[in-house]
């Protein structure tokens, strides 16, 4: 085996992040399914389920990046995925006994965003720590590989198990896979060992990452950029089920079809983005595919009934090639410019500004959706993300990313096993 398939531990990482993936991204379709299918939610409903899942970046995302550096991450990665098994297990239940209502459903969504926030923290800073400095980019790759491959077979596998079972057995396959990820990270030999600090005030390590962050040109820029394409994606992605199963008159296995088909630029994004880096430069291969993938968006709200899904299918595969390839990038960036040691909280506090926009955005395409209309909305959304593409003037000279921020030590080792 060559290169970190040779590494057992980041064999077992990348299992159980995929597995956890594979159902999140059947649960990222069954849960708009089941509101729209099962409890009739309107516009405004199906899009507050985006909005919940994500409102837990605003409430705790910056404490939680304190504490996740002063813990070592693999019991928090446990201990997450642990609750999320237990909070999206407890969904099929809710409907075996028909008490499963639209409240139910965001309360489930809410929860599972708490885990979230603390999983996805522990998890970025967890890999640089399994694996080298020159390892980091095939890492991340294979990750965001994986990541984007679930988001091919989800939505299909959600549209087949909606066919044959109903929409909340989507949610139920997400239940397990979580539980299938608690198994893999459990397996993992390697211990990290977390450096004695000293016991600083949570508001004061807060306020270090927050300086970090507002004070560095890059990290500042993409924090920016990351917050109003995610308002745009956002807002997209929120309503595109309504847009394809009300305005469209597609059922749910061709909404997780056109969805399953339209992902695989993901998978093309992942694969290329090393060759990209390595062709034109790290910093300007992010750039082209930002500027590849925002207009591409445009070719959504064209679509229409029948062959004309096909744009939906171009728009949603074009958009996730771009935005998949330059995340392999940035997310490489970061694990290499970062102090290892603030990075829970450099994560934290870029990810409340990047991330905190999300629940404004399902919350702006519910609303706009029922205003003016889901097709007028996407096309809303694509202009947003347009008008993002500016706010990378930084990158502009630059042909690769900078290794390492001005002042930050050479990083430790890989852990041993």
């Amino acid at each position: 085996m060559k290169g970190l398939w040779g590494n057992r531990d980041f064999r077992l990482l990348w299992t159980g992040e995929t597995t956890s993936m594979l159902g999140s991204m059947v649960a990222s379709t069954a849960l708009p399914l089941v509101a729209v299918v099962t409890l009739r939610a309107s516009t405004f409903e199906v899009a507050l389920l985006t909005a919940v899942a994500w409102l837990p970046w605003l409430v705790v995302g910056l404490p939680a990046g304190a504490w996740v550096d002063r813990l070592p991450k693999r019991p928090v990665m446990l201990l997450c995925n642990t609750v999320s098994m237990a909070v999206f297990g407890s969904v099929p239940l809710a409907a075996a006994f028909g008490v499963l209502t639209m409240p139910y459903l965001l309360a489930a969504a809410l929860l599972g965003g708490f885990a979230k926030v603390f999983f996805t923290l522990a998890y970025r800073a967890y890999l640089p720590a399994l694996v080298g400095d020159e390892e980091l980019l095939e890492g991340n790759a294979k990750l965001h590989g994986s990541e984007s491959a679930t988001q091919v077979a989800g939505p299909g596998l959600a549209g087949l198990l909606a066919q044959l079972f109903g929409p909340v057995s989507g949610i139920l396959a997400d239940a397990v896979s979580f539980g299938v990820s608690v198994l893999c990270v459990r397996a993992i030999r390697a211990r990290e060992t977390v450096a004695p600090a000293a016991r600083t005030p949570l508001r004061t390590q807060i306020a270090e990452g927050l300086r970090f962050v507002a004070g560095d040109r890059y990290l500042r820029s993409l924090m920016t950029f990351s917050a109003v394409s995610n308002l745009a994606l956002s807002g997209y992605s929120s309503i595109q089920i309504v847009f394809l199963s009300r305005t469209l008159g597609a059922g749910p296995g061709l909404v997780g079809l056109v969805l399953a088909l339209a992902a695989v630029g993901g998978v093309l994004g992942a694969a290329l983005a090393g060759r990209l880096g390595a062709r034109f430069g790290t910093a300007r291969a992010f750039l082209l595919c930002e500027i590849f993938a925002a207009p591409m968006m445009l070719l959504g709200p064209l679509s229409g009934p029948g062959w004309g899904l096909v744009l939906f299918v171009l728009a949603v595969f074009g958009v996730c090639a771009g935005v998949v390839a330059s995340n392999v990038l940035t997310t490489t960036f970061r694990q290499q410019y970062c102090p290892p040691e603030l990075f829970g909280r450099i994560t934290s506090s870029a990810s409340l500004v990047a991330y905190g926009t999300i629940p404004l955005a399902g919350v702006l395409g519910g609303a706009l959706g029922e205003a003016i209309g889901v097709r007028e909305t996407l096309w809303v959304a694509s202009g947003v993300l347009i008008l993002a593409v500016p706010l990378l003037a930084p990158y502009r000279k630059l042909r690769e990313f900078p290794v390492r921020a001005a002042g930050r030590p050479p990083r430790r080792q890989p852990l041993p096993t």
